[in-house]
């Protein structure tokens, strides 16, 4: 009877895919591919003749693995930072460096561009302190900054996966390892990094399809020079309102994430190992050699200024737009000049991107932790399929899917279109392959022997996963539950598409008020970022916070 009732309960993330993603994208598929019932493939033949789309296919490709190398680089020490030292301030500079994947590109780009740009705050310390007569830093509409706009939003993907397995692993064994006169890198490369490979590919493949559906970033930042798959989409749907190339490009694009996703199963599965997860007391302790404090303000240091100098300058333009400091565009936001009906007062936009938010991250947690579990053992035929499949939401275009809602969920008993329901659909659909990709490693990592010995001692499969799993799996379930949550409340492409107008999200607020012209307008987009951000800050405090006892000492 355990038996079966475990087996049905593997049907709710199967059926919440067929429902809420493969038969809305059927629907915007037959639409756009079938429109008198009969197959048409001339859009994909105009794919394969003009070489203007294998181009932009291949600068996809190609910037979204510098852009995963570059993440990695940077990534991975202050990941090494934050799992094996313990120091003052370390629950907020974790929660303040995951700011950036929450925000709205065009919010990075101005930010960016405050800083950066030719009048930026960079470019008019470096004139005033060389007296020099023009900007020494031009990075507009270049492959640099691209790169460095996808490492600042994707770094905190490896901190926190990569960070969040690496603090509960058992340091004994690379301990022998210098026993026996291993130096120190021998003993990382032979030792610590076959034992962090699941996690680092887990976090590499999440960054990479992340920078491979670009969007926001290369449309704003990029201009016209550079286009990906996502941006070629968006162009084709909504400017020149060309569904059936769209809806070519978008099956393209689903299909190479197939293929990264198949390969990364197969990985996955060759690098999984039981290992014995340890408490993080176990694991950290506080920096006291010169070299350990020397790496950890270097780490951290780096970080900060990479991810939190144009936060800090967005957030000071918000305060000092038009010359002098003042709260003006904070204290506008809660007047309605124009007397318009899209009106919101921010606490009503913040509290809809928490109801959504907060939703989110419990439907993402089950759906996730179901998905994990089954995709967890070693992966026969029927798995292997799996895997990729639960991993197509992040590769699919949002602009393709927002269509498929508005076309497919429209009749009962689906009849979601005016509904808010839906937007928490389309939230998890995006977030619960980060639960699922954060608790994979740990779960194929969990030593088999001690779920046997507490079946042996008579413990139901219910109670081994209460007293057993979930203790070790808590950490990770943090993890996951920040991103859902973070997912959320900066997701910006589907919603605009069918989230309903009395309930806007603060993303869409900005997004109203930097579509309208004027300085007005763009002081209050500033300060909703800031808003934003200050909120999103205190949302992750309050998870990191979130310990029930020894929990989340795993």
């Amino acid at each position: 009877m355990n038996r079966r009732w475990s087996q049905l309960v593997y049907v709710v993330p199967l059926l919440f895919l067929a429902l809420f993603f493969f038969y809305p994208l059927y629907s915007i598929f037959a639409l756009s591919l079938a429109p008198e019932g009969r197959l048409d493939l001339q859009p994909l033949r105009v794919l394969v003749t003009q070489p203007y789309y294998a181009r932009v296919l291949w600068f996809t490709v190609w910037q979204a693995a510098l852009s995963t190398v570059l993440t990695l680089l940077l990534g991975l020490p202050a990941a090494f930072v934050f799992a094996r030292y313990e120091f003052r301030g370390k629950a907020l500079l974790r929660s303040l460096t995951t700011i950036p994947f929450v925000l709205p590109t065009m919010v990075v780009a101005t930010a960016f561009t405050s800083l950066l740009g030719p009048r930026g705050r960079l470019n008019a310390w470096l004139m005033a302190a060389f007296g020099l007569s023009e900007p020494p830093i031009d990075l507009q509409h270049t492959l640099g900054l691209i790169l460095l706009a996808h490492v600042f939003y994707n770094v905190t993907i490896v901190v926190r996966i990569v960070g969040g397995f690496w603090a509960n692993l058992d340091p004994r064994q690379a301990e022998a390892a210098r026993v026996l006169g291993a130096g120190r890198w021998q003993v990382f490369r032979e030792i610590t990094l076959p034992l962090l490979g699941p996690a680092i590919v887990a976090a590499a493949l999440l960054v990479y399809l992340f920078c491979f559906t670009s969007f926001g970033v290369i449309l704003v930042l990029g201009g016209p020079r550079f286009a990906t798959l996502e941006v070629e989409i968006y162009r084709q749907a909504v400017h020149l309102f060309r569904l059936p190339l769209a809806a070519a490009l978008a099956l393209v694009q689903m299909a190479f994430t197939f293929v990264i996703m198949a390969g990364y199963t197969r990985l996955a599965a060759r690098l999984a190992v039981p290992l014995e997860f340890r408490p993080r007391r176990a694991t950290q302790r506080r920096p006291s050699r010169w070299r350990d404090r020397l790496l950890v303000a270097g780490c951290l240091g780096g970080m900060l200024l990479l991810l939190l100098l144009p936060l800090a300058s967005l957030a000071e333009r918000s305060l000092s737009l038009g010359g002098s400091f003042s709260l003006r565009y904070y204290r506008e936001l809660f007047i309605n000049r124009m007397q318009s009906i899209f009106f919101v007062p921010p606490a009503e936009a913040i509290r809809n991107s928490l109801l959504f938010a907060a939703a989110t991250v419990a439907l993402s947690l089950i759906v996730g932790t179901i998905s994990a579990y089954l995709l967890a053992p070693s992966p026969r035929r029927g798995r292997a399929l799996l895997d990729p499949l639960f991993m197509l939401p992040l590769g699919t275009s949002a602009v393709t899917l927002g269509f498929g809602y508005i076309v497919a969920l429209d009749e009962p008993p689906l009849n979601l279109r005016t509904s808010p329901v839906l937007v928490v659909l389309a939230h998890t659909l995006v977030a619960f392959p980060f639960v699922v990709r954060t608790l994979l490693p740990v779960l194929r990592g969990l030593n088999p022997h001690l779920r046997e010995a507490a079946a042996v001692m008579g413990a139901s499969p219910l109670r081994v996963v209460g007293e057993i799993d979930l203790p070790i799996l808590f950490r990770a379930l943090l993890v996951g539950a920040v991103f859902a949550f973070t997912v959320s409340m900066g997701e910006f492409g589907a919603t605009v598409l069918i989230a309903r107008p009395q309930f806007p999200t603060m993303p869409l607020v900005i997004f109203r008020f930097l579509g309208q012209p004027g300085l007005l307008n763009y002081g209050q987009a500033l300060a909703m970022s800031t808003l934003l951000m200050a909120v999103c800050a205190v949302g992750f405090l309050l998870i990191e916070r979130f310990r029930v006892g020894e929990m989340g000492e795993f």
